[in-house]
This record gives structure tokens, C-alpha cells and sequence, in this order.
């Protein structure tokens, strides 16, 4: 997630004087080999300039400043302030100081307010759809999924607030009553990505609303806007002054602000969603004081085909578990393992089913599936996972190149021939490239899968009853699709294994990462 800003191509637009930032004039882009459309900027409406905390809009103590661009066109969206550490230990003892009250309020209320953001998010959906896209290249079809998916956690969360059951325990003598309670953690401290800026900070956020605890909320310096908008919407919908606070930075300021939501004493819990490298650091950091935490870090997501599989159904979930924004996702397939049986077919089939069902373009453009990569690092980086897997014998059946639009546009991409040699086989790749590995036996493709230090999600299409329960069963993830290409629900916990993470998010069980268990002993019955 700290990958820089660095741009392709720019853009000619005209424009008013008025700032992009509050414009609402329509504007004609010009892309890089001629393609323009005219799009009428209604997100606008949306935007904010400053950051939010203690239930106000407010400015870095420094005055400083940075832009924030569209990944399509290179167009500035708008600025926000360049908070450093001292602006962040100030929104942290905000959120200290608003805990003591709304660790008081019941249940009931909590819920209620969470209900009310949700229910606003669902009237500004297509508008904050279209922002999402300009932001962070998503297709607005996949961006208003994205919408949808952040606001049905409000809206789970907001009856999770009232299940916050305790217990009562069988005492060993009779004068005794146990009795189990849970209580909110306090200050909790989150980072988010920019993959999914929206759902990112409804399932973290509204679970430790929910609890009773205060955030102070790091989004990610490439998506701040959407973060921003949410926010506003949290803020109309009632949650008190200084119990949701957003500080943004840019990556100038990042390991400072990072370094002060890890490390001060007042905040108790740490949430974050972004890189395995990352996540360490974060968590040595938080160690000193002894934070509880939750990671959901880096995935190299197995795909596996066997012979059993329904070979139609495996194609279509592989194009919704690779293709899904572009292939950057944490739990996008990121390895495809095909048995020898179906290996041609396969191939044969996802080629057609790709060339069938991608297109490449602006995300606001209705018809298009697949938007621009995030950033140039973005792009360089699968740029040199496929040059080395055809460097050791890979063969490009479709794709493998930027794409003729230019800037961070990148051709879908299928690889035949792979082996686990290839780094696209050994590291998570975050883009739209497909690697296809032969197996000959069960053991061998369980083996592969479970090569790798991280385990988030795995995949796996087989009509055998017995190897179905036998490889989700020993598959090392912490969420298995079989014959499903798509896991995350609301209603399912969200979490991984091995490198890939501490702790779970959303369900039932996500509350209770922004719980503590109390256990009270009457006496003198």
C-alpha cells in the first residue's frame, strides 16, 4: 500500500476556474491516443478538502498539502492535508477522550446510528460509485458492488452491536456466581488500502463502533477522497464528535503516522489490511505496548483444476477470482494448478472466455471490465513477472504487454507452460496475469498450493466428494472456495493463516477483535 504516485500519461482539460475540487461543470478529457468522452462530474458533491477529527473538518497543523489523481487519465481530483505524527497523537487523544462517553452508550443506540450510515451510504451509491472509479481506476460496475459491500457491513454490524452476548459459568462452590462479560478495547488505530477504500473502512470501522470503541482512521494516500466522502456520511448520520477521526497523509508522512498509531499508549487495538512486509513492521511496533491486533495481510492465492472439475463452471471462476479489479485483489487467484487431464481444455477456454469477456478501458465507460493498474510500480511489476516466466520457458497465449491506451493500462494477461520456478508462482502479483501449471497427481498440486509462507484464500473446482473434503481440509488458507470462485460475504469471517494475517473480519466473529473478555467472581452468595 505504499507503493508511490507515479503516473503515466497526462490530459488535456478544460475547465472553469472554479477548483477540480468543487467543480461541477461537465469536462471533456482527451486520453492518450485520442480516446475522450465527456463525463459530467456529479462525485463532486462528495468531495472533501480537509481531514476529519473530533467531528470537524480540519486542516494539517503544518498547512501542508498533497494531490490526489485519477489512475486513468492522471487528472487531479482534488488535495487533502499532509497530517505528520503530531496531527495523528492529537486525533488519538480526541478518540480518548470521546471513548469515556461512548463506551457508555447501549447497544441499542450504537446501532441505530449505524443503521442510519448505512441507510445514507445506500442513497448515494451511484455517486460514490463514480468517485470510487475516478480514484482508484475501478470499473463503476465492480464500484457500485464495492458500495454495496461496504454498506451491508454497516448494516450487519449495526445488529451485531446488540449480540454481544456474555455468559454465566457453573461456579465450583456454592457461595460463588461467575459471570463472563465483553467490553470495548478502547481506542482503535486502522490503516487501510486502496483496493477497496469503501468496504475497507465499514467492515473494520463499524465492527469497533459497534463494540463501543473510538477510531482513528488512516486511509491510504492514493484513495483518500473515498474514505472522505464515507466519512462525511458517518458524520451526517450522527456518530458523536471525536468518535470516528480520519487523519490523511501522503507518503512523505506515512511511517511517522503509522509509527504514532502503533505506538501510542492510548491506543489499544490496531487494524490493518495492506502488505505482509508492511503488517510486521506495524506489528514490532505495536509490541512495546502490547496492542491487541488485527492483520489481514498478503495472499498468492491457489486455483486448482482437477480432473473431476466441471471445466465450464472452473473458466468462469476463474475470471471472476483473477479478473476482479484488474487482479488487484488479496484474494485474487494468483496461481492457477490444472490437471494434466483438463490442462489444454482449460487454457483453451479461459483464453476464449478472456478474450470474450475483457475489455480495457476508462472504468466510467459502462462497457469496459478491465480499468487502468493503480500506479507505473503497479505496472512494472507484472512487467517483470511475465518477461522472467517466458525468460524460463512461459508461453504468452494472450496479452502480456501495456496496453495501446497507454498510462498504467495493461493487457489481460494468460501464461502457458508455467512452473514454480517463476516468480509469478512464487510472489503475489496484484495485476491481471493468469500463470498455468500442469499436475499430474492430487499430492502434488496440495503441495504446491501449500508452498507458500502466506494462506489467505485457495480455490479448488472437483467433482469427487472425497477429495473435496481432503483438500479443503488440508489446503493451508484461512477461506476455501470449492467450485466457487468468489468468498467474501458479509456474513463469513474474512481472515488468513501463516503470513497472511492475524484475526478475522466481518461475521459474527468480528466484533469480538474490538472486545475484551472480563471475567467478574461474586462471592459471599
Amino acid at each position: 500500500m505504499y507503493l508511490s504516485r507515479v503516473w503515466g500519461r497526462g490530459i488535456g482539460l478544460s475547465r472553469s476556474r472554479c477548483p477540480p475540487v468543487f467543480s461541477k461543470i461537465s469536462v471533456r478529457l482527451h486520453f492518450p491516443q485520442g480516446i475522450a468522452f465527456t463525463m459530467a462530474k456529479s462525485y463532486s458533491s462528495l468531495l472533501k478538502d480537509q481531514a476529519y477529527v473530533g467531528g470537524q473538518w480540519v486542516s494539517a497543523a503544518s498547512g501542508e498539502t498533497f494531490q490526489v489523481t485519477n489512475p486513468s487519465s492522471g487528472e487531479v481530483l482534488g488535495s487533502v492535508p499532509d497530517m505528520n505524527a503530531g496531527d495523528a497523537t492529537k486525533a488519538i487523544k480526541i478518540a480518548y477522550d470521546a471513548f469515556q462517553t461512548w463506551r457508555e452508550t447501549t447497544a441499542k443506540e450504537r446501532s441505530l446510528l449505524l443503521r442510519r450510515w448505512f441507510e445514507l451510504i445506500v442513497e448515494k451509491k451511484d455517486t460514490l460509485a463514480e468517485l470510487l472509479t475516478v480514484e482508484n481506476g475501478k470499473p463503476v460496475a465492480e464500484s457500485l458492488g464495492e458500495v454495496n459491500y461496504a454498506a451491508v457491513f454497516l448494516e450487519w454490524f449495526a445488529e451485531e452491536a446488540r449480540r454481544t452476548y456474555g455468559d454465566t459459568i457453573p461456579a465450583p462452590a456454592k457461595s460463588k456466581r461467575i459471570v463472563v462479560v465483553h467490553q470495548p478495547v478502547g481506542v482503535a488505530s486502522m490503516i487501510t488500502p486502496w483496493n477497496f477504500p469503501y468496504a475497507m473502512v465499514t467492515r473494520k470501522a463499524g465492527a469497533a463502533l459497534a463494540a463501543g470503541c473510538t477510531v482513528v482512521l488512516k486511509p491510504s494516500e492514493e484513495t483518500p477522497l473515498t474514505t472522505l466522502a464515507i466519512v462525511d456520511l458517518a458524520h451526517q448520520a450522527g456518530i458523536p464528535a471525536g468518535v470516528f477521526n480520519v487523519v490523511t497523509c501522503s507518503r512523505k508522512n506515512v511511517e511517522a503516522v503509522g509509527k504514532t498509531l502503533c505506538t501510542d499508549p492510548l491506543v489499544a487495538k490496531i487494524s490493518f489490511t495492506g502488505s505482509t512486509a508492511v503488517g510486521k513492521v506495524l506489528l514490532k511496533w505495536g509490541a512495546d505496548t502490547v496492542k491487541k491486533a488485527s492483520m489481514e495481510l498478503g495472499g498468492h492465492a491457489p486455483f486448482v483444476v482437477f480432473d473431476s472439475a466441471d471445466v465450464d463452471a472452473a473458466v468462469q471462476g476463474a475470471m471472476v477470482s483473477k479478473f476482479r479489479y484488474m487482479g488487484q485483489t488479496c484474494v485474487c487467484a494468483n496461481r492457477f494448478l490444472v490437471q494434466e487431464g483438463v490442462y489444454d481444455a482449460f487454457c483453451a477456454k479461459l483464453e476464449a472466455a478472456m478474450a470474450a469477456q475483457l475489455k480495457v478501458g476508462d472504468g466510467l465507460d459502462k462497457g469496459n471490465t478491465q480499468g487502468p493498474l493503480i500506479n507505473t510500480k503497479a505496472v512494472e511489476k507484472v512487467e517483470a513477472q511475465i518477461l522472467d516466466a517466458v525468460s524460463k520457458g512461459a508461453t504468452v497465449m494472450t496479452g502480456g504487454k501495456r496496453h495501446a491506451l497507454g498510462g498504467t493500462f495493461f493487457e489481460p494477461t494468460l501464461l502457458k507452460g508455467v512452473t514454480t520456478d517463476m516468480l509469478c508462482t512464487q510472489q503475489e502479483t496484484f495485476g491481471p496475469v493468469a500463470p498455468v501449471i500442469k499436475f499430474k497427481t492430487e499430492e502434488e498440486a496440495v503441495t504446491i498450493a501449500n508452498s507458500a509462507r502466506v494462506g489467505l484464500a485457495g480455490y479448488f473446482f472437483s467433482n469427487n466428494i472425497g477429495q473435496i473434503w481432503r483438500v479443503a481440509e488440508r489446503m493451508e488458507v484461512g477461506m476455501v472456495g470449492v467450485n466457487e470462485g468468489l468468498v467474501s460475504m458479509v456474513e463469513a469471517p474474512f481472515g488468513g493463516v501463516k503470513e497472511s494475517g492475524i484475526g478475522v473480519e466481518g461475521s459474527k466473529y468480528g466484533i469480538h477483535e474490538y472486545l475484551n473478555v472480563k471475567y467478574i467472581c461474586f462471592g459471599g452468595v
